[in-house]
């Protein structure tokens, strides 16, 4: 088993310079500890996520950490101009060290589209656009390309990335089918289901992947030194959570198809949160993993308005207590920081 780092990086009660700080040194705190990666999420014009340029904030987190590897989940590839998100890849990754990672997805707002000019009708095929130039882009000196939005004639490329023949790609997935088109891409996987709904996205998952690849699972997760004492922290701050994430729901008047728990208690009752002392934490984890499977662990430790010191704490007890017991469980063959090729 390995052990990751999900943030939304939504909005508290902190004013933004003070908010950034506050993630930044949990990013400190995570290097310190030992987890692989911290996957950024990317959101714009929403209090959901206030990253709406995970390349900026992950430039900084490149240069506060020295082991931990980062990672956007995901670039919303319908937004970017690809020459121009291929030169940031590169150079985050040269300065980096080759500690980059490229989440990649087409969006799940369209309202979030709508801002950006993008018909959610086109959103799919101008992913998939994309990331045929980014990814050919990463590894030729020159890149030539002839699509439907995007026209490229022997553009001369300065910069590669320094893992080659690039980064690692994540990619989200919510079904089976998904699941088994990222496998084929050879890509690793995140799913933010319950475990009910997790299991056949990641038996979906192994049966179809080529190489060592990750499986892995969100979770909202706050280790306290009790079950009452954890419970207490992580309600409120959940709370808030949702209220930020429905924002432009409730905004425009739409009708979510997420699904999200709209509290803790059913957030724990569906298992994507996992809240109470380092033992109760432990036992549901190896629950989930006897019905999911997973190799990969992404706690969303830090969310809503929990405090930074809360958040810090719950993080020492989670890397101390709970990831030496859980480290054994998972699949032999994972390799976390193997290139996808």
């Amino acid at each position: 088993m390995k052990f990751g780092v999900f943030d939304h990086l939504d909005r508290g009660s902190r004013d933004a310079h003070a908010f950034y700080e506050g993630r930044l040194q949990l990013a400190e705190l995570y290097d310190r500890e030992g987890f692989c990666c911290y996957h950024l999420a990317e959101h714009h014009s929403t209090p959901i996520g206030l990253a709406p340029a995970p390349s900026v904030f992950l430039s900084a987190v490149a240069q506060r950490t020295k082991r931990l590897r980062f990672a956007p989940l995901v670039y919303l590839l319908p937004f970017y101009h690809p020459l121009r998100l291929i030169e940031e890849i590169c150079m985050i990754d040269q300065m980096s060290g080759g500690r980059y990672e490229i989440g990649v997805g087409r969006g799940i707002s369209p309202v979030e589209a709508r801002f950006y000019g993008v018909n959610a009708r086109e959103a799919a095929e101008r992913y998939a656009e994309v990331l045929a130039i980014v990814t050919t882009g990463l590894r030729e000196p020159e890149l030539s390309f002839h699509g439907t939005y995007y026209h490229f004639d022997k553009v001369p490329l300065e910069l590669a990335p320094f893992q080659r023949p690039f980064p690692p790609f994540w990619y989200g997935v919510h079904a089976a089918e998904s699941a088994q088109r990222a496998a084929r891409a050879g890509f690793h996987v995140v799913t933010n289901e319950g475990p009910e709904k997790s299991a056949p996205v990641a038996a979906a998952f192994r049966a179809e992947r080529q190489a060592m690849r990750e499986m892995g699972i969100v979770r909202h997760i706050v280790v306290g030194e009790s079950d009452a004492q954890a419970y207490a922290l992580a309600k409120p701050a959940y709370a808030k959570w949702v209220d930020n994430f429905y924002y432009l729901h409730r905004r425009y008047g739409l009708t979510s198809q997420h699904g999200k728990a709209l509290d803790l208690d059913g957030a724990l009752v569906e298992g994507t949160a996992i809240v109470g002392s380092a033992a109760t934490v432990i036992a549901r984890l190896e629950e989930q993993f006897a019905t999911v499977g997973f190799t990969y662990l992404l706690g969303q430790f830090a969310f809503g308005d929990l405090a930074v010191a809360e958040a810090a704490r719950s993080i020492e007890r989670f890397a101390r207590l709970v990831m030496p017991a859980v480290r054994e469980l998972g699949f032999a063959e994972s390799d976390h920081s193997s290139v996808v090729r």
